[in-house]
């Protein structure tokens, strides 16, 4: 199954939409962050490890980070979409990228105009 940013910031905003929790949420994504430097660490051979599966790990860690994140961006009403594409369009241009996200998106899909689902083009 496949989830689209939409569906999980309405689920996160579910989740946690009696509010005054960004400080919260904020401190736990910090956390997160931390154990994503810690598992990287362990891959680097930086930090000793036993036998944990490095990979799974990390994505767990990972996971975490993208929950807080987006759980913080759904109760502050932001749309997420539209800032990565607005974010991506940008880094695109500044890095000199041959294309950005919502051209490969486009690529990908066949090259369907607006099915980036904010009708513009690239």
């Amino acid at each position: 199954m496949n989830v689209t940013i939409k569906e999980l910031e309405a689920y996160l905003l579910d989740h946690y939409g009696s509010g005054g929790i960004d400080q919260s949420l904020f401190m736990k994504l910090v956390e997160e962050i931390g154990e994503v430097a810690e598992v990287l660490n362990k891959k680097a051979g930086r930090k000793a490890h036993g036998s944990e599966d490095l990979q799974h790990q990390l994505g767990n860690e990972l996971a975490d980070v993208i929950h807080y994140a987006v759980a913080i961006a759904a109760l502050n009403g932001l749309d997420m979409n539209k800032f990565i594409l607005e974010k991506d369009k940008t880094a695109s241009v500044k890095y000199g990228h041959r294309t950005n996200l919502e051209q490969f998106v486009l690529a990908k899909r066949g090259g369907r105009p607006g099915a980036s689902g904010n009708g513009q083009n690239g």
